[in-house]
């Protein structure tokens, strides 16, 4: 309260919509914001934003990529509908937005493995050719066979978050590896979340049956962890151990629809799924705030309205610019 001049920002507010009177949508705008400024200048917190930090600072610069087997790198522009062809020229699939479409395939005999790679801000929906519909999430990697091979599993090798739902086969598993371990299924439903610069990472099955096993470990192996659904199975990077319980599974799935879910999550990792989110880079200098948990769950708001939320439980300052976000003590 003691930094904000409510008086000096109505009067430039006032003075930008005589400007453009003429335009009666930018008019609509100021006034939103308008109550933002004034919303924020009569809370108990603080929260200071530079002035060009009323637009959002999101600009998805990057595009989807997919990476060929032959190793050309194609963009995936979610305006375009286009052709997916393998190294031989040949059409095996499409591209619709925001999907990659695999046709109906036959099995192969010699595997060939494209990759996606999603970046901040992007989410893409990938059906492969066995039928298999993956969602995946911002800041996610992908490598998967065009086509599967008769007589092996299905492998796919993820970093990021994933939501699975399988085509049942099975004479050919399913299998998603991770860094830390490896997740087997027939025909089910689960999301798994292992990103490489997050400590820990998880299994959630929605529906159907999934071992999880650590990396290298034997499939008939007697520490077989079979989850059931509800459950969930968590692990931390370099910790051979891991943990199995019930859970909401709305809480871990809920981003496919566009939801941000907070649930007793410390704001170091807050921190990070909003970077991902709304490709954005965020610092903090408040030391003990990284420690603190938050509950919470957004799907339409903005960085700056997240942000603020927070505030209203935390004292903070946030600065914007661009797509770099500053926090720092009041």
């Amino acid at each position: 309260m003691s930094e904000y001049n409510s008086e000096n920002a109505k009067e430039r507010l006032l003075r930008r919509i005589r400007q453009d009177k003429r335009n009666s949508r930018k008019k609509f705008q100021y006034a939103a914001i308008g109550l933002i400024f004034f919303g924020l200048g009569y809370g108990y917190f603080q929260i200071t934003m530079v002035e060009n930090a009323v637009e959002p600072p999101i600009n998805n610069r990057n595009e989807i990529t997919l990476q060929l087997s032959d190793g050309r790198v194609k963009n995936i522009s979610e305006e375009n509908n286009t052709a997916i062809v393998d190294k031989n020229g040949y059409r095996v699939g499409v591209q619709n937005g925001n999907r990659l479409i695999y046709h109906r395939a036959t099995t192969t005999k010699d595997l060939a493995y494209n990759t996606i790679n999603v970046p901040y801000g992007k989410r893409l929906v990938l059906i492969l050719a066995d039928g298999t519909k993956a969602h995946l999430n911002s800041g996610t990697r992908l490598k998967y066979p065009v086509k599967f091979k008769n007589g092996r599993n299905r492998e796919v090798f993820l970093q990021g978050e994933g939501y699975f739902d399988v085509a049942e086969d099975r004479a050919h598993p399913f299998i998603v590896n991770t860094e830390e371990v490896n997740i087997r299924v027939l025909g089910t439903q689960f999301n798994v979340s292992a990103y490489p610069n997050d400590i820990n990472g998880s299994t959630v099955l929605v529906e159907g049956s999934v071992v999880v096993l650590e990396k290298d470990e034997p499939f008939d192996s007697i520490k077989n962890r079979q989850l059931k659904p509800g459950h969930i199975a968590n692990w931390k990077k370099g910790i051979r151990e891991m943990k199995i319980g019930k859970t909401d599974t709305n809480l871990y799935t809920g981003w496919m629809d566009g939801q941000l879910i907070f649930n007793h999550m410390p704001f170091r990792d807050v921190r990070k799924k909003l970077e991902r989110n709304y490709d954005v880079t965020i610092s903090n200098d408040i030391k003990e705030l990284e420690k603190i948990q938050f509950t919470a769950s957004f799907d339409t708001e903005t960085i700056q309205q997240v942000l603020s939320a927070f505030s209203k439980n935390y004292p903070m300052r946030v600065s914007f610019e661009k797509n770099r976000i500053h926090i720092e003590k009041p």
